[in-house]
C-alpha cells in the first residue's frame, strides 16, 4: 500500500511510465488503483519513430502488471515523507 499512497499524491502530474515491451508513455497521472493500474492523459509517446502508431493516442490505461518503471517528476518526490511511510510500514502500523 506504501507505493498506491505515494502514487495517489501524483496524480496531476506528468510522469513517464515505461512498459516491459520497452515502449514509455509520458503523460498526465490521472489516476491509480491498489494494483497500479495507471490512467493517464494528455500522453504522448517518448521514441515517436519507433512507435508511430502510437501518436494518435491522447489516453491510456496501463495495467501495473505490465509497468517496469515509472519515472517521477524531480519536484515530485519528497525523500522524508517516503522515510517515514517506508518506517511505520516496517512497524506494522
Amino acid at each position: 500500500m506504501l507505493f498506491f499512497s505515494y502514487f495517489k499524491e501524483l496524480v496531476g502530474k506528468e510522469v513517464t511510465v515505461e512498459l516491459k515491451n520497452d515502449l514509455a508513455i509520458r503523460g498526465t497521472l490521472h489516476s491509480v488503483d491498489q494494483y497500479l493500474n495507471i490512467k493517464l492523459e494528455n500522453t504522448r509517446v517518448v521514441d515517436q519513430v519507433k512507435y508511430p502508431h502510437m501518436l494518435s493516442v491522447k489516453n491510456c490505461f496501463i495495467r501495473g502488471s505490465v509497468v517496469r518503471y515509472v519515472q517521477l517528476p524531480p519536484d515530485g518526490v519528497d525523500v522524508e515523507v517516503l522515510h517515514d511511510a517506508t518506517r511505520r510500514e516496517a512497524r506494522g502500523g
